[in-house]
């Protein structure tokens, strides 16, 4: 199982919010240094372009190229790609996965992207069951469920976010397996390392822990040596 340390991005800078709202943001610090840290015990980490995420379009793009080349860490990116232009941005400066939200539900562009990049991840933003697009902001009436089914005949790689947990360190959420072999990503409000080892008997591939590394909740060597085998980081 997999950790990957949150660097969620605004104004250049690392933040966190609480369920997605701006006006909860705290500041954190530079990407570059707080990357680097996280670079002692993890190969990679998921970055979230905040600005991009409410305006649709990328803005720390800069800052993710920093974190690539001065920590040489991997990186997964989410947050306002939805055209192909950017999508391609991402993968020269060196992402190794663009996580699609809003963007995923035009199949005919998921068809395109997923043909001609490797590595294409849907995130399943889910609040009471149901979609949410846009940063979160504007809520469907689309199961998440439904979506998977769908999303699931494109891609093999999924980022599962409990929107009302998110950033509030309350716990991890409840639900029965929904997926098969795809590679299935838990995050929102995992706040301890018990958390973590649930979601790894659960057979989630991977976790995304924030806050609670940034409010010293958890410590990231503590998690990856819970996991206790090599591929903890």
């Amino acid at each position: 199982m997999k950790i990957y340390p949150a660097i969620d991005l605004m104004n250049g800078k690392v933040v966190r919010l609480i369920k997605g709202r701006k006006e909860s943001v705290k500041v954190y610090g530079d990407p570059v240094e707080i990357a680097r840290r996280f670079s002692r015990y993890v190969a990679k980490v998921h970055m979230v372009d905040l600005d991009g995420a409410f305006s649709g379009e990328p803005k720390n793009m800069d800052a993710v190229r920093r974190v690539i080349e001065e920590t040489g860490l991997k990186v997964q990116l989410g947050g306002g790609f939805r055209d192909y232009k950017t999508i391609e941005k991402a993968y020269n400066l060196g992402v190794e996965n663009v996580i699609l939200g809003t963007a995923a539900l035009d199949i005919e562009f998921l068809k395109i992207v997923t043909r001609d990049f490797e590595g294409i991840t849907v995130s399943l933003d889910v609040k009471k069951g149901r979609l949410t697009l846009k940063g979160w902001i504007e809520e469907t009436s689309l199961s998440f469920k439904d979506a998977f089914e769908v999303f699931r005949g494109y891609v093999s790689r999924f980022v599962y976010t409990d929107v009302e947990r998110d950033g509030t360190l309350e716990g991890i959420s409840h639900f029965e397996r929904f997926w098969d072999r795809e590679e299935m990503i838990y995050a929102g409000g995992v706040s301890s390392a018990d958390d973590v080892l649930i979601l790894k008997e659960r057979g989630f591939s991977g976790v995304i822990v924030g806050k609670a590394l940034y409010e010293g909740k958890v410590g990231i060597e503590e998690l990856v040596s819970v996991l206790g085998d090599e591929d903890a980081g």
